[in-house]
């Protein structure tokens, strides 16, 4: 006999014993996504910096040296996180650099 209680599971293994056995739940992992700047002719590279120290928590190396690789190469991960703290942070930097009238682009992308 077979019965199931919650998370447990119990046995009959025959008269007088019983067996029992923890199941747990599979959890699946959330998917990660990259958050990117974009480079742009337009948007100073001191107001780059201050963003990733601002809305990443980067100290002001890990910061030049994000902004130095979004300047040469065209873009520049930020960060990897779950969706939900992804889309806060894009929607963060984009609304910071409107508000100091600045084209500065942030994307997210699945890793």
């Amino acid at each position: 006999m077979i019965a199931a209680t919650g998370s447990r599971r119990v046995e009959d293994a025959g008269p007088g014993a019983a067996v029992v056995t923890k199941t747990r739940p599979k959890v699946k992992r959330p998917s990660l996504y990259r958050v990117l700047i974009l480079n742009d002719d337009y948007t100073p590279m001191e107001f780059v910096v201050h963003v990733l120290e601002q809305f990443f928590s980067k100290d002001r190396e890990a910061a030049t040296r994000i902004m130095l690789h979004v300047h040469n190469h065209g873009a520049g991960e930020c960060g990897v996180y779950t969706y939900e703290v992804a889309e806060t942070k894009v929607t963060q930097v984009m609304d910071f650099a409107r508000k100091h009238q600045h084209p500065l682009q942030c994307v997210m992308e699945k890793k």
